[in-house]
């Protein structure tokens, strides 16, 4: 699969959470030949959401990671979260 593609299932993913703003950057051509990488990506989420209001740092990686679940395993080596609310 590629980064495109894996960037627009993610975005299809997330949109479960309602973002006003999502941002998706691929960061894997800064990590070629990284130990471990396998096939799996490096992404950088910007998500604003009304669904994190109230929540802490930790639960909103959560509810982030729970959405893209389907691609944790393969698709998402390494994701780098910034979460906040409207």
């Amino acid at each position: 699969m590629t980064a495109e593609s894996t960037a627009d299932r993610m975005q299809h993913l997330l949109s479960a959470l309602q973002p006003t703003t999502l941002d998706i950057r691929d960061d894997s051509r800064h990590h070629a030949g990284h130990t471990g990488a396998g096939n799996g990506g490096h992404y950088k989420i910007t998500i604003v959401a009304e669904a994190f209001r109230g929540l802490s740092p930790l639960q909103r990686h959560r509810l982030v990671h729970d959405a893209l679940a389907p691609l944790m395993s393969r698709e998402i080596h390494a994701l780098a979260i910034k979460a906040g609310t409207p």
